[in-house]
């Protein structure tokens, strides 16, 4: 795994994690559904330094916020969302706002983890994406 400000990643989303404060339970439980939803993703820091997972291409990232997690997708807008749990506007992006651990397990979050890594099996995003070339040739080197 790459590393960011001198840590292993993985340390580095360890550290943002404990930082979460009140919201910490919340990134746990999201990082623990993503990688049993989307089995055998890569988690990683993105270029705007938030923990990331890759399958096949960018899944999604989360953000810690002052009062709520957002969970993010990359390809949002092309997700079925029939929770209408997804917001945001532009042109790809969606995001789930996560206020607790109760949130994480709605049903209506693993499905769009689902269907997003399922989304990327199929029709894998451009290597362009979040710097993905950079990313692999990096863990090739390793």
């Amino acid at each position: 795994m790459p590393t960011i400000e001198g840590k292993a990643g993985k340390l580095w989303i360890d550290a943002y994690v404990k930082k979460a404060g009140e919201l910490a339970g919340v990134a746990k439980a999201v990082r623990a559904l993503v990688k049993k939803t989307a089995a055998g993703c890569e988690e990683y820091v993105s270029p705007w330094k938030t923990p990331a997972f890759d399958s096949n291409g960018p899944l999604c990232v989360f953000v810690l916020g002052k009062e709520h997690l957002s969970l993010a997708f990359l390809r949002g807008a092309k997700l079925p969302d029939p929770e209408k749990l997804l917001e945001g506007t532009g042109k790809g992006v969606r995001h789930v706002k996560l206020w607790s651990v109760a949130d994480v397990r709605r049903p209506g979050v693993r499905k769009l983890i689902a269907v997003a890594a399922k989304m990327n099996k199929k029709n894998p995003p451009s290597g362009k994406m979040v710097g993905m070339d950079k990313r692999r040739e990096a863990a090739k080197k390793k």
